[in-house]
């Protein structure tokens, strides 16, 4: 029996240009936002910013691989300015999760994204304080 080659991942780490891909959001508020977003991830991951695929902003990296035997490389920390919001990429199960989006400020959530509309409507600290949690659950589920 030939076992047939997984599908890659579209989504890699590349050399593209953060400041170009930011700089294409038409929304100023937005585009100043994502640029926020980015150094606050930095500054709080000591990650460099680093394009993922051709619309994710990635920081720091993982290598997973999951039972089913599909593996690959993801970010740490990610997001990405969609039309209706920015896009936060972090663990669905990072330590306090509940609680520290009760008080995060005004979003939206699904599976693992966590939807904000602009920087101003959500609490700073507490973004810090989620995006360390996850980078701590995620490097513990994947060391």
């Amino acid at each position: 029996m030939i076992k047939k080659d997984m599908a890659q991942n579209k989504t890699t780490e590349n050399e593209l240009s953060v400041t170009n891909f930011i700089n294409t959001v038409a929304a100023e508020t937005k585009r100043t936002d994502c640029f926020a977003l980015s150094h606050i991830i930095t500054e709080t991951t000591g990650f460099k910013a680093k394009m993922w695929g051709t619309a994710i902003v990635g920081f720091g990296s993982y290598h997973y691989k999951y039972e089913s035997g599909r593996e690959g490389d993801a970010p740490l920390v990610g997001f990405s300015p969609r039309k209706e919001a920015i896009a936060l990429y972090l663990s669905a199960h990072f330590k306090n999760r509940d609680e520290l989006l009760a008080r995060f400020g005004k979003h939206k959530t699904a599976k693992a994204c966590i939807y904000v509309k602009k920087m101003s409507d959500i609490d700073i600290p507490v973004l810090r304080e989620m995006i360390l949690n996850s980078v701590v659950h995620i490097s513990n589920l994947y060391p």
